[in-house]
């Protein structure tokens, strides 16, 4: 692992007393990216017809924008009470939503979470504000401090567009802009004042390198070895009992924008939608793609790719996973983690 100090802690600023708005008063683009966290609000039909969900007094289900998080990187929040950290790494398109809340041997803690400065394989690294311990924030691994070896859980949580959230989600809620000062909006180390309308990493998600040196342009970009998949496509990560398995958007678009694969001990399959890539426990169905894009056929129902919810009121299981470029993930998991078809 290669770990580098590059900012100064906290030039780029955690969010960590987050406020929201209603989806439908969002003023910017419907096609704005976000980070999709649900409640347990409202209880639905399981594909297998049970009874999932909880307390209808749930918080709303909640949207936090990119255009924002580019500045921030994290959001310490809470969802239904729970602690959670809604965490974006630009570089590696990483978005990972983590329980806050860790086992360590003086018991059970509520971490908070902010920006290190530092960068390990080209990934944010976090550090807690409790016992000072840094954190992958592609693996959610602490790898240095009291701390070091313990693993975050990750959360079911999706990246989609605003406009697919609030067809699905009418009622939700995004997170409003927290303003403030960022390096990102800075073109120096010093933090400068946050203007969302600016998009400072759209040249390098459009260039072909990928990391610090391609983003900054240094001349010393990392290699990449491979001839299958491109280093910044889209990845669903799902790790389960041990096991760990890439979706690869390039690779799911080829196969019927649809993967059915084994991870570890739960069935997944895992869909290629207009708004991305999404990833669910299947309860075992074959599912295959309809002519309506990010819609799909199975056990009798039409199902979308991007809720999974079927046309019958039933409704997959998402799994926790993390969506990432594919340079990220191999980083983490090793070149032979990517789901291949037949």
């Amino acid at each position: 692992m290669n770990v580098i100090d590059v900012l100064p802690r906290d030039a780029i600023p955690s969010v960590d007393d987050p406020t929201y708005e209603p989806v439908a008063e969002y003023a910017n683009d419907r096609d704005d990216e976000v980070v999709v966290v649900d409640s347990v609000a409202s209880a639905t039909r399981r594909a297998d017809g049970t009874a999932s969900g909880g307390s209808v007094d749930g918080d709303p289900v909640r949207a936090y924008p990119v255009r924002y998080l580019h500045y921030h990187e994290i959001c310490n929040a809470e969802v239904d009470g729970r602690a959670i950290a809604v965490t974006w790494c630009p570089l590696c398109g990483s978005a990972v939503v983590y329980d806050r809340t860790v086992e360590t041997p003086d018991g059970e803690r509520v971490l908070e979470f902010g920006v290190s400065g530092t960068l390990a394989d080209d990934d944010l690294v976090m550090y807690d504000r409790e016992t000072d311990s840094e954190w992958k924030q592609s693996a959610g691994v602490a790898i240095s401090g009291a701390l070091e070896g313990t693993e975050l859980d990750v959360l079911p949580a999706a990246m989609t567009t605003v406009g697919a959230f609030a067809d699905a989600n009418p009622d939700g809620e995004v997170l409003v802009a927290p303003g403030g000062e960022s390096e990102a909006a800075s073109d120096t180390d010093d933090p400068a004042a946050i203007d969302y309308d600016a998009t400072p990493y759209e040249s390098y998600f459009e260039m072909d390198g990928f990391g610090l040196a391609a983003h900054r342009g240094t001349g010393d970009e990392r290699d990449w070895e491979r001839e299958d998949l491109d280093p910044k496509t889209v990845v669903i990560g799902v790790e389960r009992d041990g096991d760990a398995l890439g979706f690869a958007l390039d690779r799911l678009e080829a196969n019927g924008s649809v993967a059915h694969a084994t991870v570890g001990d739960a069935d997944v399959v895992a869909f290629a939608t207009p708004d991305g890539v999404h990833a669910y426990e299947n309860p075992g169905f074959g599912f295959d793609r309809t002519a309506e894009p990010g819609t799909y056929r199975a056990d009798g129902a039409r199902w979308k790719g991007a809720t999974g919810k079927s046309d019958d009121a039933r409704e997959l299981e998402r799994l926790p996973a993390r969506r990432l470029f594919a340079f990220a993930w191999q980083d983490d998991h090793g070149p032979d983690a990517f789901w291949t078809a037949g």
